[in-house]
């Protein structure tokens, strides 16, 4: 049985995108790269308290009033991606985990490698957001 991830989108008032530089540590998968903030949902949690429990481990974010963008089948894992409005100042952000946040626009986030396979999934969210502001 694949593992379940549970990743999240926030995007703010200028349609930019939250994401974070991965460590740089010997053994990390991934190491170094931009990702959409998130991690691996426990055996006893839901995709959804594993998101909750991640912004308050990563971030130090209570995370509410979030919603389900898709659940993509992954060779390696089944990601469950949320999205959330948020004008998130990275400032004011105790980041646990982590190198840094920075926001993204769509273009920046189309030309950077993203880590475990979010450029597919990021593009889709903005594909899905121009198309529902129309």
């Amino acid at each position: 049985m694949k593992r379940l991830g549970s990743s999240i989108i926030f995007i703010n008032d200028q349609q930019q995108v939250l994401l974070f530089l991965r460590d740089d540590k010997p053994g990390l998968p991934y190491r170094n790269m931009w990702d959409v903030p998130g991690g691996h949902v426990e055996p006893d949690e839901t995709p959804e308290q594993c998101i909750i429990r991640e912004m308050k481990e990563e971030m130090n974010i209570d995370l509410q009033d979030f919603q389900l963008f898709c659940q993509k089948d992954f060779d390696d894992r089944i990601e469950f991606t949320y999205w959330k409005k948020a004008n998130l100042i990275i400032s004011e952000i105790n980041l646990m985990e982590g190198q840094r946040l920075k926001w993204f626009t769509q273009q920046e986030a189309a030309n950077t490698e993203l880590a475990c396979g979010f450029n597919e999934i990021v593009e889709g969210f903005y594909q899905i957001l121009i198309l529902s502001s129309l």
